[in-house]
């Protein structure tokens, strides 16, 4: 079972199932083009993609995914992971999710489980059955490491409700954060409905009557137990978590443009402020201490691992200038966060 690493060596941005970079592979020689070379070169062998429980950052992913664009000449690769990832590629609960009574069912299992195969800094997917939409979140801001990313997964999620109920289309709109590519009349053609770009979210909206249909593979008592799976699953990732570290976990997607009062966080984990004070007392640290700890790592791997402008690291990490952002990243790494990236840059050999 997938474990939750605490150690400093965690990529805080996030990181995901090498099961979906199996699907990469499967795309890549879907294009008619040999990847063995590639995938070598990013330290990714044969046995580290038959390991189900292995991981790797989301930067380290995104950069891989850019390669395998180029490699290929598609650069709607997104599109064609998705056609080709099957309900196994998102592990258990792929796999209890296409036995559940319902497609909402089905959903709502894949996304309540997600992170069991990716984990993101940005939040977590969710879904709103009476808004018939499913919500998936990016690293922003977007560039050409990181579209690919949004197109596999909202692809993969459209596939998935296709191959469960047998239909064409299964979606009324698609809405895309990032702005267009030029590619629209491709990827309303592959999703079946129109797509808008520049939008508020990355979201799918399922066409009214899907969401109670009941799947080809529909088997509620096998569903029901690969459900109990999923959720021994997702305990034994979360049992090792302190209270800290579900601090940090909901402190990162909530400190775009400014740090969030302890009162809003205590509010996402469902306790009352003081509780959480006392929780967090009796782990020896503090609020204060949290948000500098997750500010600390996020900066080290947007520096490290995105082309990111300064100015734009210091807003996603909440602070309320580049000046502060700038004192606050000698204080931690006793260097610029420019001087930094430089010397990260000299010594990382484009693999990590």
């Amino acid at each position: 079972m997938p474990k939750f690493n605490n150690s400093a060596t965690r990529n805080t941005l996030g990181d995901i199932s090498v099961l979906y970079v199996a699907v990469m592979a499967r795309a890549v020689r879907h294009e008619g083009v040999d990847g063995k070379d590639l995938f070598s070169q990013f330290k990714l062998s044969d046995q580290r993609l038959a390991s189900p429980d292995a991981r790797i950052s989301i930067p380290r992913f995104m950069r891989l995914g850019q390669a395998a664009i180029t490699l290929t000449g598609n650069s709607a690769l997104g599109l064609t992971m998705g056609q080709l990832t099957r309900p196994v590629d998102a592990g258990l609960a792929g796999l209890a999710a296409q036995s559940a009574p319902t497609t909402a069912k089905a959903l709502a299992t894949l996304i309540n489980y997600s992170l069991l195969t990716s984990r993101n800094s940005r939040g977590h997917p969710s879904l709103d059955v009476g808004a018939r939409r499913v919500d998936f979140y990016s690293i922003r801001p977007y560039n050409i490491f990181n579209y690919f990313v949004v197109d596999s997964v909202l692809a993969a999620w459209t596939q998935f409700l296709r191959d469960i109920t047998g239909r064409f289309p299964v979606l009324s709109r698609v809405t895309l954060e990032y702005p267009s590519q030029g590619l629209d009349d491709q990827f309303e053609e592959w999703f079946g409905c129109p797509v808008s770009f520049n939008r508020k979210s990355n979201s799918l909206y399922v066409a009214e009557d899907v969401l109670n249909v009941s799947p080809l593979q529909a088997q509620p008592a096998m569903h029901r137990q690969l459900e109990e799976s999923c959720a021994i699953a997702l305990h034994r990732i979360q049992s090792g978590w302190q209270i800290q570290d579900r601090v940090r976990e909901t402190l990162a997607p909530l400190l775009e443009g400014g740090a969030p009062p302890l009162e809003q966080v205590a509010s996402e984990l469902g306790t009352a402020p003081w509780t959480l004070q006392r929780q967090l007392a009796r782990e020896q640290t503090g609020y204060r201490q949290l948000i500098d700890e997750t500010r600390r790592g996020l900066a080290f791997d947007y520096i490290r691992d995105t082309r990111l402008a300064l100015a734009e690291v210091a807003y996603l990490l909440g602070f309320s200038n580049p000046a502060a952002f700038h004192k606050a990243y000698k204080r931690w790494f006793s260097l610029s966060p420019g001087e930094h990236r430089k010397a990260l840059d000299a010594s990382n050999n484009g693999t990590s």
